[in-house]
């Protein structure tokens, strides 16, 4: 069975550049339209985790990275009075994999890659169709270079212990330009990844900016990205 697997960092639901509004569901809605089997999501407000189901109509397997103030409703009032301003600090991150209902797909668990002291980076994985899915998103090398690169490598290693030999997707923010993995499909040239082993896997898409505007406005810093695997 072939997989189109989407990952998109969503900004906590900002414009590129960021509004005062958040556009979180429209953002949702459309990574899901054309019937994408897979999509990986990053930088999502804890808030919103429990609406990820009824925006997308697949099923959601969330990872919280970072809880953010509680209850989670008050965090996200008082970050929708000014989206573009206050994002994590008060909201949390989290991020999710979404899955087509057709799809058989089981929850693998999650496991933080980052190091104590700096902010908290989880890797989740998800087996779909007998293929393991990992998303993560990568520490920002403008603020800890030297951790980028560990927190990958212990994305993969805890996505191929899940694998027990079998194929593995890994995808998210990388925060590394064109960074791939050992034994990996090629990367694409950006920092957001779609990349598989032990499983065909097409060149990356990226969306052209036009596909993600709505009225005018870009949604999100980041392009969508995704390839076929199988």
């Amino acid at each position: 069975m072939a997989l189109l697997v989407r990952s998109w960092n969503l900004f906590h639901g900002n414009t590129d550049p960021p509004t005062r509004r958040s556009h979180l569901r429209e953002m949702v809605e459309l990574a899901v339209a054309d019937g994408p089997d897979v999509v990986c999501l990053q930088e999502i407000p804890v808030w919103a985790v429990p609406a990820l189901e009824r925006w997308s109509g697949l099923r959601a397997f969330p990872a919280v990275a970072r809880p953010g103030l509680r209850p989670h409703s008050l965090a996200g009032w008082i970050t929708r009075l000014d989206n573009g301003l206050l994002r994590s600090a008060i909201a949390g991150q989290a991020n999710a994999i979404l899955v087509d209902r057709s799809c058989d797909a089981a929850d693998l668990g999650l496991v933080r890659v980052s190091e104590r002291g700096v902010e908290p980076r989880v890797a989740q994985a998800v087996r779909v169709a007998g293929i393991v899915v990992a998303n993560v998103h990568v520490s920002s090398i403008d603020r800890a270079p030297q951790l980028a690169g560990g927190e990958l490598e212990r994305t993969q290693a805890f996505a191929e212990a899940a694998a027990h030999g079998g194929p593995v997707v890994v995808a998210g923010d990388f925060n590394l330009v064109a960074r791939g993995l050992d034994g990996y499909s090629e990367p694409g040239p950006g920092i957001d990844q779609v990349i598989a082993r032990g499983v065909p896997c097409s060149p990356l898409v990226i969306w052209q900016c036009e596909r993600r505007m709505q009225n005018g406005l870009v949604l999100s810093d980041h392009a969508p990205v995704e390839a076929r695997i199988g």
